[in-house]
């Protein structure tokens, strides 16, 4: 019984945790682009909502694999912040190789949003891979 405690305790911890980082990137990724990620999803923008789609799931499947992999909260924390920083890097790279990606993404261009998307879930994937040890 009392590791059936423990593990529920563990779970409650590291699920709120997460849910607290996953806040804290939309906070941020959604202040970093020049747009309201938000009131263009609620216009129905699909580019929009690609691309925040995409950042979203590729910063959780990161972060699923720090949870998977820490040793400790703090471990655990460090972790989901050099996530959160990846991810953020990902969609600048992006707009420096596609200048105009915010301004298609305003302008409902999926495609556009697609890729941005597409693109930060790659780097989940990879941020995922090298976040083992």
């Amino acid at each position: 019984m009392d590791a059936l405690l423990i593990g529920l305790t563990n779970f409650a911890i590291y699920f709120g945790l997460s849910l607290v980082a996953l806040l804290l990137f939309k906070v941020v990724y959604t202040f970093l682009t020049p747009y309201d990620d938000w009131a263009l999803v609620k216009e129905k923008n699909m580019a929009a909502a690609c691309a925040l789609s995409g950042a979203t799931i590729g910063f959780t499947i990161a972060l699923s694999s720090a949870i998977s992999n820490s040793v400790s909260l703090v471990d655990f924390a460090v972790w989901a912040v050099i996530a959160l920083v990846a991810q953020l890097i990902a969609y600048l790279v992006v707009r420096l190789f596609m200048p105009k990606i915010t301004q298609r993404i305003q302008d409902g261009e999926t495609p556009a949003g697609i890729v941005l998307g597409a693109v930060s879930i790659a780097i989940g994937i990879l941020n995922a891979a090298s976040l083992t040890y």
